[in-house]
């Protein structure tokens, strides 16, 4: 009977999986950053349009509407589809305004607000944009948003730049220590960019005098687009021997 049970016990542990103990591998870690500035070749205008009406909605509605398909039509005619350029709305909102006096709620007016975004690469006419939306009965022009549209193309050549820069180094860490990298152990990586992102205050009370002084002059309102900077950023461990 002890035969039998000894014989069983010793059969299981042939049987069972052997298990090793892996021996811990050595590793070097790097960072690396790489960096372009670029031109920006596109730009996102916010256009706003607000109305009021002290006693019916469906005025300031109807206001706001024969204002905002002037300014649609506009901006349609002063941008290139086939570039990729577009108008559309971003926000719409129809709403009653109260304010509060000795802690009571007052009905004040309705207020109806269209956004409509203008994006487009023909960047030179952003001036011309801004003025054409102001004479058309814009009252907010809120945001200009400069971007690349060979982002992602300029980002995954500076990481692979940075990420050549991670081995370089790691080399030159291992070599001094008298051993050698013997394969990628993790790499991470991201993009990022720093702004170029204006924002203007025009408004009901400045449209006009700002019409009227850039028609004046003859010139549209000067644009500074300015740089984007874009950022690659890489930390990569390698196994050494």
């Amino acid at each position: 009977m002890k035969k039998i049970l000894l014989g069983a016990l010793l059969a299981g542990i042939l049987a069972a999986p052997a298990v090793f103990a892996e021996t811990e591998r050595g590793f070097v870690s790097a960072t690396a950053t790489a960096n372009k500035e670029l031109a920006p070749d596109t730009v996102e205008i916010s256009i706003a349009v607000v109305t009021y009406d002290n006693k019916s909605m469906q005025k300031a509605t109807l206001e706001n509407k024969e204002l905002s398909d002037k300014l649609y039509n506009t901006m349609k005619g002063l941008i290139t589809p086939a570039n990729g350029d577009w108008v559309k709305t971003s926000d719409y909102s129809a709403q009653p305004v109260y304010v509060y006096t000795n802690n009571k709620r007052n009905f004040d007016k309705y207020e109806v607000s269209n956004r409509i975004i203008v994006h487009t690469k023909s960047i030179d006419k952003a001036g011309d944009i801004i003025d054409q939306a102001i004479t058309l009965g814009a009252t907010n022009i809120d945001n200009l948003n400069f971007t690349l549209s060979s982002y992602e193309k300029e980002c995954d050549a500076l990481l692979a730049q940075a990420t050549q820069k991670t081995r370089t180094r790691a080399e030159l860490l291992v070599k001094a220590a008298g051993t050698a990298i013997t394969g990628t152990k993790s790499i991470s990586a991201s993009c990022n960019t720093t702004g170029v992102s204006q924002r203007l205050m025009y408004n009901m009370m400045a449209k006009s005098s700002v019409a009227d002084s850039e028609a004046a002059m003859g010139s549209s309102t000067p644009i500074e687009t300015g740089v984007i900077k874009i950022y690659a950023n890489v930390n990569a461990s390698y196994f050494v021997k």
